[in-house]
């Protein structure tokens, strides 16, 4: 009987096999997806939110704890765990360092992410190489590792883990981690838990899976119906606007729209409907698919106009392209008059002054409703450029409830051998909202947490404090 089973592929997974391991467990880890698949969602990231109180190589001055956590309980609107988001936040301060012994790199970010040069750390490759790297070692320090094993269904008994079913094959385990993400690629939910709107539509069958094609939520939906104590709103979630020409899966970042703060958003009736200067894009980007899944025929449209270009990671497709704002109208399907009345009286409204757009400048708006907070100039310098934008799902905030030691609770009783890691319980910290790097960090501080209470369960090792000397000498 193996030590430690742990269900995924992911960030939060690995983190999990690899400290179990380290424990001195042995560790078999179950990957859904097929090889050239895995990763889960993680291969689709880039970065890490990490406090820091110095400058620390790739990350410039400092981001302390406090801010982290303003910023986090700013964007969830206070629907989040203190004890538990404080958690995640310290334990990123001091991640990296073990993440570099596990073959993990680190990079200055592009110069179209500059917001976050700050707080977040770029991984060299991206997230596809943070998996990777994680992979080699597991295999290397001796983990099993089996592609294309999904698991349906667990044996419990009296709130503890006895083995997990496998295409019909039972397996075993002293104690077990979750970590097999969310529910996003599983389009029935998803249209179960958004419902159907006021227009009599279905928002979710308009919706594009950014993350991976095999979270289908199937271990978390057994995990509730066999009682397990949940946290979470099933229609919350990372969803974003993305190229409405995006595949319906594994987009990924590339299929972002990040001129958004640059110009304008209307939607298919050709008004605007939001501030699109809000705040810094790092910490906005994320409300953004839900605002569009909120519009008639959940699509609205990026415009911008030649001022804009440069300032933005550029898209995988190109923006359509017009020479006046009539014929931009006309190319998008879009009613010309209202466009153009739209576009007129936001550029009527502008009140430009010094435009910075690394920082919340004073350029606004002034009698339109919605107002354009900061970065408003006039789209008036052809060409013209709009992208059409989608929902763009990557994970589920629904997920088990959990204390500070991983371990999933029933009737409020934590377990001694099952824990939980990744987006199967991010809805602790994340109750809505998102700011850019913290899945990575939640997972992260979690996966490592769950591999090491779980290796101390499977090897009969006494309690310690679950950010204790294992973690932080690690």
């Amino acid at each position: 009987m193996v030590d430690v089973l742990v269900i995924g592929g992911g960030n939060a997974a690995l983190c999990a096999a690899l400290m179990a391991r380290e424990a001195g467990a042995s560790v078999l880890l179950l990957e859904s997806a097929p090889k050239e698949w895995r990763g889960g969602n993680s291969q689709h990231t880039r970065n890490l939110r990490c406090m820091h109180d110095a400058p620390q190589d790739v990350l410039i001055e400092a981001y302390p704890e406090e801010e982290f956590w303003q910023d986090l309980l700013k964007v969830t609107g206070g629907i989040t765990n203190e004890h538990l988001a404080r958690l995640v936040i310290r334990a990123s301060s001091s991640c990296r360092d073990w993440m570099r012994k596990h073959g993990v790199n680190f990079q200055p970010p592009l110069s179209g992410a500059l917001h976050v040069a700050r707080t977040n750390a770029f991984f060299m490759g991206g997230g596809k190489a943070l998996v990777n790297a994680y992979f080699r070692s597991a295999e290397s320090l001796g983990v099993q590792i089996r592609y294309n094993a999904p698991v349906d269904r667990l044996d419990l008994k009296d709130g503890r883990f006895v083995a997990a079913y496998c295409k019909g094959e039972r397996i075993e385990a002293k104690a077990c981690v979750l970590a097999a993400g969310g529910f996003e690629s599983n389009i029935e939910w998803l249209r179960e838990a958004w419902g159907q709107n006021e227009r009599g539509e279905w928002p979710a069958d308009n919706f594009l899976i950014r993350g991976t094609r095999f979270n289908k939520g199937v271990l978390l939906k057994f995990m509730m119906e066999a009682g397990a104590d949940i946290i979470g709103d099933p229609s919350q979630s990372h969803c974003v606007a993305i190229d409405a020409r995006a595949p319906l899966y594994d987009g990924g970042i590339c299929t972002r729209i990040d001129c958004v703060s640059l110009g304008v958003v209307v939607n298919r009736d050709a008004k605007r409907f939001y501030d699109e200067g809000e705040d810094f894009w790092p910490k906005r980007y994320a409300i953004w698919g839900r605002l569009v899944a909120n519009q008639p025929g959940q699509i609205g449209y990026s415009i911008i106009d030649s001022k804009a270009i440069g300032r933005f990671m550029p898209p995988v497709f190109p923006g359509t392209t017009a020479d006046t704002l009539e014929e931009l109208a006309d190319k998008l399907g879009l009613d010309r008059a209202t466009f153009m009345q739209t576009l007129n009286e936001y550029n009527a409204a502008c009140r430009v002054g010094k435009f910075d757009h690394t920082a919340l400048d004073d350029c606004h708006t002034e009698g339109i409703t919605p107002n354009k907070t900061h970065w408003a100039r006039p789209i008036d310098r052809a060409p013209f450029y709009g992208y059409p934008l989608r929902p763009g799902i990557t994970f589920t905030y629904l997920g088990l409830k959990v204390n500070d030691e991983a371990a999933v609770h029933f009737n409020g009783q934590p377990s001694d051998n099952l824990y939980v890691a990744g987006e199967m319980m991010a809805g602790n910290v994340l109750g809505k909202g998102y700011t850019a790097g913290v899945g990575m960090s939640i997972g992260t501080a979690f996966g490592r947490i769950a591999g090491t209470k779980a290796a101390q369960a499977a090897l009969g090792q006494g309690k310690t404090n679950s950010m204790g000397a294992s973690l932080e000498t690690a």
